[in-house]
């Protein structure tokens, strides 16, 4: 895969990601981490979206051993983590509600922890996970601006932030925001309705979106919608040669979206990278816009 910018002041990483948000319920984790991690950089994916909790707070470090037991080196690939969501867990038996925590203390030891974790001495794009309500702004912005001028981490993005927080949380930063990983996919179109997608596109920016194949609804759904846009995905496939989970991200791509995978299903990663060999027809691509939305609107 041919590696672009994630936007003007981004870094250049590979035009998927892969992300481990979906590892909570992964059965022996260690040897399935290995084995997709070896199977995204044989495809050509070398960017990694980690979150300070994701796989019960342990694909960071399996990762980080996959790095020490000389699987790749840390300049081959490009590192994401974030923090900001807190749940009630074992991990950290002090959290009694789900809540937003950034604050200078727990963006700090987030990322610190991270570091140790990843083996690494930095994190390439460091992501705040939805705005905390309650938050001191001014604190939570000089505290990720020192992180970066120490070289911690490289640049600054958020996750699930709508327009406004976005323009919030940038006014009081003198450093830019890169990306905004926002949920879209063919069954979840609302970021093209509230903003989002807009709005990241005038600050030059590529999303990160997740869920693109709508954590599996695309290909197995029973719903209303899933069916309609599985028909004509199945429609098209003929057309294009290609499997319908293709297209779905095929759909992503034209939109100018990173396409965040989650699954651990080998043939639904390959399915995500052939995308990138399909040029959607403009009108084919509305075709499948206008069936989702239809009863929706």
């Amino acid at each position: 895969m041919q590696k672009v910018y994630m936007g003007d002041a981004g870094p250049k990483v590979s035009p998927a990601v892969y992300g481990f948000y979906r590892w909570d319920e992964v059965k022996e984790a260690d040897s399935v981490l290995k084995k997709v991690v070896s199977l995204c950089l044989e495809l050509g994916i070398n960017t990694f979206e980690h979150g300070d909790r994701y796989g019960n707070y342990k694909c960071e470090a399996l990762f980080g051993d996959l790095m020490k037991e000389g699987l790749f080196k840390r300049d081959e690939v490009v590192l994401f983590t974030k923090c900001g969501l807190r749940l009630p867990h074992p991990h950290n038996p002090e959290i009694r509600v789900k809540h937003y925590d950034t604050s200078a203390a727990h963006i700090t030891k987030s990322v610190e922890s991270s570091l140790r974790n990843l083996r690494t001495d930095y994190i390439d794009i460091f992501l705040l996970d939805k705005l905390d309500a309650i938050s001191n702004l001014e604190e939570t912005a000089l505290t990720l601006e020192k992180l970066k001028d120490s070289g911690k981490i490289k640049s600054i993005g958020v996750a699930n932030f709508s327009v406004f927080q976005h323009q919030l949380l940038a006014a009081y930063l003198t450093k830019p925001i890169v990306t905004n990983h926002i949920e879209l996919n063919l069954l979840s179109t609302q970021a093209l309705d509230n903003g989002q997608l807009d709005y990241i596109k005038q600050r030059y920016m590529r999303p990160l979106a997740y869920a693109p194949l709508a954590e599996g609804r695309i290909a197995a759904g029973t719903d209303v919608q899933a069916l309609k846009v599985r028909a004509k995905l199945e429609e098209l496939s003929i057309k294009y040669k290609a499997d319908i989970e293709s297209l779905a991200v095929a759909w992503l791509v034209k939109l100018g979206a990173l396409p965040l995978i989650g699954t651990t299903n080998v043939q639904r990663i390959k399915n995500a990278a052939n995308a990138f060999s399909i040029e959607l027809d403009h009108q084919d691509w509305y075709e499948l816009y206008n069936v989702s939305v239809e009863n929706t609107k």
